[in-house]
């Protein structure tokens, strides 16, 4: 009787000991009873009834990150492109998402195709690649909204490429090249005129700056100039101011005068004009030189 009792002792402590979890941080576990939802495990030390309940789902609480492959979405002018997602979400609500929908993430992908085909036909090709951030907004506002019955939440949604067909994209090629082409001859042009406004504005610097170089050179020679007879004329007052204070008179100044005369008439001059005053002096020197000679 005894190790009857053992035994079961022993049976209870293996089934209560197999059956102690411990659920790990960022994970939690839909535990059912009897076939239906008990309860949800988080982070901690958990025992669950032997035979009686069991671990229906185990799932991650952490944000996922699902890229999901490129989908044929035709655009509002009729261009067919490819298109591929990155959608970023995460779980909520472990039993939503464990009896909300049939297998969660293919429900999410599929939401996400059809929510992109909707999008982009309401847009022409030129929108389409250019708003991106217009899609995404749209399609994360469209998504979370559709999975909180599934006990999910979508934080964010990327487009990660967009595959235009290849004829379109040979012409979108041509036509930047022909725009990169454009904006070089542009560029080009506009060098050159600035080059000739520089080498303009060089000339005219430079011809203003002869200008006032020879405006300063005549300016310095019409100085020197008058400098020059400033001098010749304090030269000529301190000469007759020297004849003034050596007692010269008129005079003698007028005998200085017939001495230059003569020494004119010694040149090779045919005509001398001779004032009326050194006339005068002239008929004074003879009479001087008459009396000398009597004597």
């Amino acid at each position: 009787m005894l190790g009857v009792i053992i035994a079961l002792l022993v049976i209870i402590t293996i089934l209560i000991i197999t059956n102690i979890r411990i659920v790990p941080q960022s994970q939690a576990v839909v535990i059912e009873r009897l076939g239906a939802y008990h309860k949800t495990w988080n982070v901690g030390l958990h025992v669950k009834m032997p035979f009686i309940d069991r671990m229906c789902n185990k799932m991650s609480l952490k944000e996922k990150v699902f890229d999901f492959p490129p989908q044929p979405v035709i655009t509002k002018d009729n261009v067919t492109m490819m298109i591929d997602t990155v959608v970023y979400f995460q779980i909520t609500d472990p039993k939503l998402y464990t009896y909300g929908v049939e297998k969660p993430i293919n429900a999410l992908e599929n939401l996400s195709a059809t929510t992109l085909r909707n999008i982009i036909g309401e847009l022409e090709l030129d929108e389409s690649l250019t708003s991106r951030d217009v899609i995404n907004t749209k399609m994360r506002a469209i998504l979370d909204e559709a999975t909180d019955p599934w006990g999910i939440k979508v934080n964010r949604v990327e487009v990660k490429n967009i595959e235009p067909p290849q004829a379109i994209r040979e012409a979108m090629e041509k036509q930047m090249k022909a725009e990169r082409e454009r904006r070089e001859q542009i560029l080009i042009a506009e060098g050159h005129k600035q080059s000739a406004i520089l080498e303009a504005e060089g000339k005219k610097q430079s011809m203003i700056l002869e200008a006032e170089a020879q405006k300063e050179s005549a300016i310095q020679k019409a100085m020197g100039e008058a400098e020059a007879i400033r001098e010749v004329q304090k030269a000529k007052a301190e000469g007759l101011k020297m004849l003034k204070d050596a007692g010269m008179d008129d005079k003698v100044i007028k005998l200085r005068s017939l001495e230059a005369f003569e020494q004119a008439a010694n040149g090779q001059a045919t005509k001398i004009i001779i004032p009326s005053d050194i006339q005068n002096l002239a008929g004074v020197v003879s009479s001087i030189t008459e009396i000398s000679k009597g004597k």
